[in-house]
């Protein structure tokens, strides 16, 4: 079969709701898809039956809510099909009801404090705007998930809720313009995803990769990636093989995965797909990550999704690309051909400038996490200061609406490569940054600081929100105004004047820029996680979030609380499993090497006749010295998770794990990476760097 037969083989897409539902009921699904209007309980009886008999004809015997708990992955319950009949056999059924509301024991979810111990009940909600699909035998239906009292336990709610808000306040803005065939504006995503692939066998001899996802231990091997030649280079042919199959079950499920190729780091590839509807995107991208893990062990291979899986090599992100789109197909960032004179475009770029800057915490506290810390302002990633890259034209644009000077325009050149053969083409208006946490690339923004790991949920809450809320502030003044073109001129130019610091086109990660971002421009710089998350409770960014009903004040608190204590785990599961390392693998190995140096150094005394020993003699020393440096170590760090584990308080945990475990966590580290530079290969138990970067 060829792909366009084979692709969305899975999804109980739009082709089988028009092939299997009546043309009423269908139109009434399309209504609820592309309007967001109310489903009536008896389409979703039609539905319901027309989706079983499509999966009971593809395999299926079971289905399932799908939804996505604050854990960060997905969940999921089976029940089977199968109701009794008369006759002691069974029939293949699926209702309405049962498509609607499913009823899932929440009692061992995050829930911050939303819920008592003791109240397991929760709800699933069918999302009719992502289509079902089958994995494996069974029927996989997007849902929300929701407490007993109704509080939003999941990703998904607040991120439709965002999308509404967003929607709301962007058709005041259309009204406006007097666009009235509009009848929805949706937010698209396409997220990038980077990942590590390494050799199965050797990831299983690594405890810290097992437990962690990333390597708490290893010394970089002689080549990294300093001849930048992985980058765009050939692909091995066991990858290859790799991301057909990946290609092929991604493409089976309707993800419209596009591009492939490798990244900077050895072992270092990216994914990227078409963009989509934000909720689908979203959706999509935790089946991807999934589906990412289980191809490759069928290939004998690993896939590392953590944000830094090996110290000194670039780290993995997952690059949001992110813009709003009318249902009528226009792209609302887009520039057109004269931006000067686009007005619509931009009031909407100047709701994005104004957005990220009030809520620049927002946007740093959504992808704050224990592995992007590692990350961000590392190798290929931005720093930890939020600003906007716009590029030339963009800026020129700005710069004379807020001087109420002519636009003179940018100059469009053309590229002359020397060669009469080779093609000649327009060189675009502005380069890509990517040192930019929050880049313009030319109808979209590209928001870089997301972790590889993450959740992209998050983040388009607080882009869709805080757009929400300046689209909001616009259309009350325009609405307001009998001058309409003054006013709008007004805005623009006013917005731009007032939130200029956050624009820049300059080199991130110069440390010029960090100084000037802070002390003169007053931007934020919350490097880890502990400060990122403060905002989610400043009082402004709570009436925000409250006022375009996007969460509650108790929902904000439980995920300050349930992401604060995911950082206090998880770091504390790597100092755990590095102080069982330390003193189980790397002590043993350096203290075996050292033994049978010192049994060299006394045959050779015994043996004597004047046979040098010099050189096992200070390799035993410098091992023996190590050796107690990373005993002691150990000891320190066993120390500090023990005291770590006294602590009652989160806040005072989060505030200890960062200030006192994670310098303990590099100490042991720093030990133990030096032994192994000087440990025969032989007696290191575990694979290196050099075997897990190029072992594939």
């Amino acid at each position: 079969m060829t792909v366009p037969e084979y692709f969305g083989c899975k999804v109980f897409d739009d082709r089988q709701m028009r092939a299997r539902l009546s043309a009423k009921v269908y139109a009434s699904m399309k209504e609820t898809i592309d309007e967001g209007k109310k489903l009536d309980l008896s389409v979703a009886n039609a539905v319901a039956q027309a989706m079983c008999a499509w999966a009971v004809e593809n395999g299926a015997t079971h289905f399932t809510h799908w939804f996505q708990p604050m854990t960060g992955i997905t969940a999921e319950k089976h029940d089977g099909f199968i109701s009794p009949a008369p006759n002691g056999g069974v029939i293949m059924e699926f209702s309405g009801k049962e498509l609607i509301q499913g009823e899932p024991d929440a009692s061992s979810f995050p829930s911050g404090g939303l819920r008592a111990t003791f109240e397991a009940r929760g709800y699933t909600a069918w999302d009719p705007t992502s289509y079902a699909f089958i994995k494996e035998n069974t029927l996989c239906i997007p849902t929300a998930f929701c407490s007993y009292g109704g509080e939003a336990l999941d990703k998904k709610t607040p991120l439709l809720r965002s999308m509404e808000a967003l929607n709301t306040q962007a058709m005041r803005i259309l009204r406006l313009f007097g666009n009235k065939d509009v009848k929805r504006v949706i937010t698209c995503v396409g997220p990038e995803q980077e990942y590590f692939l390494v050799d199965r066998e050797m990831y299983l001899k690594r405890k810290d990769l097992v437990y962690t996802g990333r390597t708490l231990f290893g010394a970089m091997p002689p080549k990294g990636q300093e001849l930048d030649d992985h980058y765009f280079g050939a692909i091995k042919p066991r990858v290859q093989a790799y991301m057909e199959d990946l290609n092929k079950e991604l493409w089976q499920l309707g993800i419209l995965a596009k591009t492939e190729h490798n990244e900077v780091a050895p072992a270092q590839h990216e994914l990227a797909p078409i963009y989509t509807t934000t909720n689908v995107a979203t959706d999509h991208n935790q089946l991807t990550m999934e589906i990412m893990k289980k191809v490759a062990r069928k290939h004998g291979l690993a896939c590392l999704l953590h944000e830094k899986p090996f110290a000194g090599v670039n780290g993995s992100g997952k690059h949001n690309n992110w813009s709003m789109a009318t249902n009528t197909g226009v792209n609302l960032l887009s520039p057109g051909d004269t931006p000067y004179e686009n007005a619509q475009f931009l009031l909407f770029l100047a709701a994005v400038i104004q957005a990220v800057d009030d809520y620049q915490g927002l946007l740093r506290m959504s992808v704050a996490a224990a592995g992007n810390d590692h990350r961000l302002g590392a190798n290929e990633a931005p720093p930890a200061v939020i600003s906007m890259f716009l590029g030339d034209e963009l800026n020129a644009v700005l710069e004379a609406i807020e001087n109420d000077a002519p636009y003179a325009g940018v100059e469009k050149k053309r590229i002359r490569l020397g060669a009469d053969v080779l093609p000649r083409f327009n060189r675009d208006t502005t380069d890509r940054n990517r040192t930019s946490p929050f880049a313009f690339t030319g109808n979209k923004f590209e928001f870089r600081m997301v972790g590889s790991s993450n959740s992209i949920a998050c983040a388009n809450v607080m882009i869709n929100a805080a757009v929400a809320e300046s689209l909001r502030q616009f259309a009350d003044a325009l609405e307001s105004t009998e001058n309409f073109d003054g006013c709008l001129h007004d805005l623009i130019r006013d917005t731009v004047r007032a939130h200029k610091r956050i624009i820049f086109n300059g080199n991130g990660y110069d440390d010029a820029w960090i100084r000037e971002a802070t002390e003169e421009r007053g931007l934020l710089n919350l490097r880890t996680t502990p400060d990122a998350l403060r905002p989610l409770l400043e009082e402004k960014n709570i009436r925000m979030l409250t006022a375009h009903k996007v969460y509650t004040e108790s929902e904000l608190r439980s995920r300050y609380e349930i992401q604060l204590e995911n950082y206090v785990r998880t770091v504390r599961i790597e100092a755990v499993t590095m102080v069982d390392m330390g003193r189980k693998d790397i002590l043993p190995a350096v203290m075996a090497y050292g033994s049978d140096l010192a049994l060299s150094i006394e045959r050779k005394k015994t043996v004597g006749g004047g046979i040098p020993y010099g050189y096992e003699s200070r390799l035993a020393g410098r091992l023996s010295l190590l050796a107690d440096s990373i005993d002691q170590a150990v000891d320190r760090l066993d120390a500090a998770v023990k005291e770590l584990d006294a602590l009652t308080d989160y806040v005072a945990a989060g505030d200890f794990t960062r200030d006192s475990i994670l310098p303990k966590m590099a100490e042991l580290r720093a030990a133990c990476d030096e032994a192994e530079t000087l440990t025969a290969a032989s007696y290191w138990p575990f694979p290196t760097y050099g075997d897990l970067l190029f072992g594939v």
